[in-house]
């Protein structure tokens, strides 16, 4: 009790100083709670416009489709894999699909994209292309409606209603084919990828322009009850429809690196707390000294009276465990406060692209108990570290040299 006496007297004799170096111990956990909840909303944004776009959280295709997107590698059957896929619990939602590449043209320009063939109203539930329509309607599955993105629109200098002209190659035989569409409807979804090179169409008439039976398809997209299932591939499903015709991946093994940035995104979590640590621990070291060489005399009188090395050292470090929890307090509330409005409203960050996906307009953070336990532990027990050598220069104060000077 002597020693937590000291300590809270020392930490008020100079309340200018302590009141500085808490400042800085607080501002450095204040900014590692932002930069962790900041990270994990992008990495939530990242994975959203995969998952939620035209990845989904897992895709079945025939070996080496990926490769080249052969419109020749297709499988039949596509009703019975999707009635197996659909009856296990974990699966949330099946959708088929039909892709080729084709040529797009209207009567002003032609530019060149992947068609997909879509079953709408499953569509629906397993991403977000109805959300992404900024004109017209999202396809009913009348015959003759076609989607584009608005960079592809403005390039063929049409709008809803005009007539477009795809020219795809059929399967099992590699002769062209065409087919007459008007626009029905135009999208956005912010990825370059998909606005300037994606139309679609309705499932059916992709099938009878590539020449393929009503129950073959290309892909099979799927989304589960839990995206653990797809991230760490914990469901049968994948061991199942794994052979050597069929392949089933995850969206990581989609976008590989996309996955290999989010493992990586713990990292930058550790560099920019190891910056943060260094520039407080230097903070803390200075006004540590500075209070020791304030008392170098009282420390002599201590030293002389016969108090050990260690209760000084341990006096020291007692004033660095108080600094540190009134700081973390401090700064906790803060943090709260900040993480929560920014959770809500989010963060404006503008416009940029990250591995091809335009991120835009407020980035929500995300709140955790650990942002509020880890960080606050990992600060106290940094400031202590930070204290140990101001400690170990105290316990070794010759108490005749300390008596001698005058401050």
């Amino acid at each position: 009790m002597l020693t937590f006496k000291l300590a809270i007297r020392n930490l008020f004799r100079n309340t200018r100083r302590t009141t500085l170096t808490a400042i800085l111990i607080s501002f450095s956990l204040i900014a590692l709670i932002m930069a962790d909840g900041l990270i994990l909303g992008m990495k939530d944004l990242l994975v959203s416009s995969l998952t939620k776009n035209l990845v989904g959280e897992a895709q079945l295709h025939r070996k080496g489709f990926r490769d080249n997107f052969d419109v020749d590698l297709y499988f039949t059957g596509t009703d019975d894999l999707v009635a197996d896929l659909r009856g296990r619990p974990e699966v949330t939602e099946v959708a088929s699909r039909v892709l080729s590449g084709g040529m797009v043209s209207s009567s002003y320009n032609v530019a060149t994209g992947m068609v997909f063939g879509i079953d709408a109203e499953a569509e629906t539930r397993i991403g977000n292309i109805k959300k992404a329509i900024i004109e017209g309607q999202y396809l009913t599955g009348e015959r003759g409606e076609i989607m584009l993105g608005r960079p592809m629109a403005e390039l063929l200098e049409v709008s809803l209603g005009d007539r477009i002209v795809i020219t795809l190659s059929e399967a099992d035989g590699g002769d062209l084919s065409q087919a007459l569409f008007r626009v029905s409807g135009i999208y956005y979804f912010g990825l370059r990828e998909i606005d300037h090179n994606t139309v679609f169409i309705n499932a059916d008439q992709a099938r009878q322009a590539v020449g393929i039976s009503a129950d073959a398809s290309h892909e099979l997209v799927m989304v589960f009850e839990d995206l653990s299932v797809s991230r760490e591939k914990t469901s049968t499903v994948f061991d199942d429809f794994n052979n050597e015709q069929l392949e089933l991946k995850s969206w990581m093994e989609l976008n590989e690196d996309i996955a290999t940035m989010l493992e990586l995104s713990g990292l930058s979590t550790l560099v920019i707390g190891s910056i943060l640590f260094l520039l407080a621990s230097l903070g803390v070291i200075n006004s540590m000294f500075m209070s020791i060489y304030e008392r170098l005399y009282e420390f002599g009188v201590a030293r002389a009276i016969g108090t050990t090395p260690w209760q000084l050292a341990q006096l020291i470090l007692c004033e660095a465990l108080l600094l540190g929890i009134g700081s973390c307090l401090f700064g906790g509330v803060i943090g709260y406060g900040l993480i929560s409005y920014t959770t809500l409203h989010g963060l404006p960050l503008g416009e940029f692209e990250m591995s091809g996906i335009a991120l835009s307009g407020n980035i929500a953070t995300q709140m955790q108990l650990s942002q509020f336990t880890e960080l606050p532990f990992y600060i106290i027990l940094l400031t202590l570290v930070a204290a140990l050598y101001p400690a170990r220069f105290a316990s070794k104060i010759v108490p005749t040299e300390a008596l001698s000077r005058s401050l």
